[in-house]
């Protein structure tokens, strides 16, 4: 009977990355910041004891931050048991010579609604106080914090570098 060894499969990226070239932490974070402003929508994964939900959402880039607004769903039950959630943001699929991508690991939490930084957001985004006023309840505003980057880009190998980059904050 076929035993996959997730162990060594969970590991792999770790074990290339030992022999990788990284880049200067500077040049990475300014490589990570234009990919995230280059975009404007991802994939929010939350998860709770017994589900899993991936969230295709707009996002806001703000001090060094997402901000999500959202009316509601079952993501909200992942961040009610969990508040560590995954963030994908990629390029179509072009090729194994063509792949860039980020991933997000970070920690969710929920902006209070006409709060200093939820007014903040709400400017960022254009939106007219009376009109979310108006709304039967306030959108919800979720802010991520990033823990950690792993940034894909093949075109990296061209100056020498892996083409995989990780970045704890």
């Amino acid at each position: 009977m076929y035993e996959p060894d997730y162990d060594a499969a969970a590991s792999h990226w770790i074990e290339r990355d030992r022999d990788s070239i990284h880049m200067e932490p500077a040049a990475l974070k300014e490589k990570i910041v234009a990919f995230i402003q280059a975009h404007n929508t991802c994939a929010l994964a939350t998860a709770s004891a017994d589900m899993v939900r991936n969230t295709p959402i707009e996002y806001n880039y703000v001090d060094s931050c997402f901000y999500f607004f959202s009316e509601g769903g079952l993501k909200f039950r992942g961040l009610k048991e969990n508040k560590n959630v995954g963030i994908a943001i990629f390029e179509p699929y072009g090729g194994f010579g063509q792949l860039k991508s980020l991933q997000i690991q970070g920690t969710a939490s929920m902006v209070e609604p006409f709060s200093e930084e939820y007014l903040k957001l709400m400017e960022h985004k254009k939106i007219p106080v009376e009109a979310m006023k108006k709304l039967p309840q306030a959108m919800n505003l979720i802010k991520v914090v990033p823990t950690s980057y792993d940034y894909l880009d093949s075109d990296l190998k061209n100056n020498g570098f892996g083409s995989r980059q990780h970045m704890d904050v």
